[in-house]
């Protein structure tokens, strides 16, 4: 059967691979007993390889047209469940047995909302290893003061820890990307309850105009001006200051003061 074209429209980039592969198996820390979670399975290689380790392998893929390709690859494992849909509307919180691992080479169209989602939507995720573009993987653990750090490095460093990290050459996939790659892996740290919803929004907000001070981009974003003030003066942060600034941890406090 004749490799499909990939579709620019959804992001698509075949990792065909499979020394990659084995390395985002060890990043990942597979065991016999894992439930794990692929996004955007493309051609099955990396399925194939998480399927021969663990004991499920949910496969969640936006393309129908790869089902042919996919089965071909998975021959007669029984451990793969394949979902076609959107993995940012399908119910992914409802998938039984709940995955504990989530290991994928993520579109990268919708890589970071979801990252972003997963925090708090899939509870039982304990590790992640994802494929994303150097640049977003850069963000995901970026320090505070640099030019990297946005809203998706606070709600990563405030629910998880890296554990590793691996840049990946454009030529593990057909066709090849005009962008670098890397493998990001990282262990939850917080488990989020209803308090995760205004976080977020929190923080989008204070990077959605990240060179305006924090309260004027709260404003910007929507929230009364009236308040945004009081709430960065209830988390003790100085006026002039810009979200980019401020450590994670002060994300929860004016989180709170906005609530």
């Amino acid at each position: 059967m004749s490799r499909p074209a990939a579709k620019k429209e959804l992001g698509q980039h075949f990792l065909v691979d499979e020394n990659i592969v084995r390395v985002a198996g060890r990043l990942a820390d597979l065991s016999e007993d894992d439930v794990v979670l692929e996004i955007g399975p493309g051609l099955g290689v990396l399925t194939a390889f998480l399927a021969d380790r663990v004991r499920l392998v949910h496969a969640v893929e936006l393309d129908r047209s790869l089902e042919p390709r996919l089965r071909e690859r998975l021959g007669p494992r029984e451990n793969v469940e394949l979902v076609f849909g959107d993995a940012l509307r399908v119910p992914l919180h409802e998938l039984d047995p709940p995955p504990g691992k989530l290991v994928a080479n993520l579109p990268y169209n919708v890589a970071t909302p979801l990252v972003v989602e997963s925090l708090d939507g899939l509870p039982t995720v304990e590790r992640w290893c994802v494929m994303v573009q150097r640049e977003v993987a850069d963000r995901f653990f970026a320090e505070p003061g640099t030019r990297a750090y946005g809203a998706v490095s606070v709600l990563l460093r405030l629910t998880a820890e890296r554990t590793g990290f691996h840049p990946v050459s454009r030529t593990v996939f057909q066709p090849q990307p005009n962008v670098d790659s890397a493998l990001v892996a990282f262990r939850r740290t917080r488990t989020w309850g209803p308090e995760y919803t205004p976080l977020k929004r929190a923080v989008q907000a204070a990077f959605a105009h990240r060179r305006k001070t924090l309260a004027n981009s709260l404003a910007l974003a929507g929230f009364e001006r009236k308040r945004a003030d009081a709430a960065v003066a209830a988390a003790g942060i100085e006026p002039a200051t810009r979200a980019e600034a401020l450590p994670p941890e002060t994300f929860l406090a004016l989180a709170e003061a906005l609530a």
